[in-house]
């Protein structure tokens, strides 16, 4: 550990602020990561995981999955990483919306993965 920092968010929703203090540790020193970097750092996790990660649990039901045994997981965590990305080529507001799309347009759907 090179360094230790701490986090605090705070959120009003209608009305009522909550504060969250979050404590964290680094292998980059100082020198290689102040505040503002380290910061930087955090928020491109978050993204990650409100990007991604949170798609493929609540629109794709991943954590409901009950596939455990063998490559079966991997392969098809690796298929909503795809459905993911190529949701990003639909014109939508959000993943549902791209769903809905692509049900309705079949021919789109073929396009984004190259099947004529």
């Amino acid at each position: 550990m090179k360094q230790g920092f701490q986090l605090t968010r705070e959120r009003t929703v209608r009305g009522q602020t909550t504060v969250e203090v979050h404590f964290g540790i680094t292998s980059l020193s100082a020198e290689k990561a102040d505040a503002a970097t380290l910061l930087n750092h955090v928020r491109t996790h978050w993204r990650i995981e409100n990007e991604l990660h949170y798609v493929r649990d609540v629109t794709l039901g991943e954590d409901a999955c009950r596939v455990r045994m063998g490559h079966a997981p991997q392969v098809l965590a690796a298929l909503r990483n795809a459905v993911v990305h190529l949701w990003r080529e639909v014109k939508a507001v959000s993943c549902p919306e791209a769903i809905e799309r692509l049900q309705m347009d079949p021919a789109m759907a073929k396009g984004l993965i190259g099947v004529t």
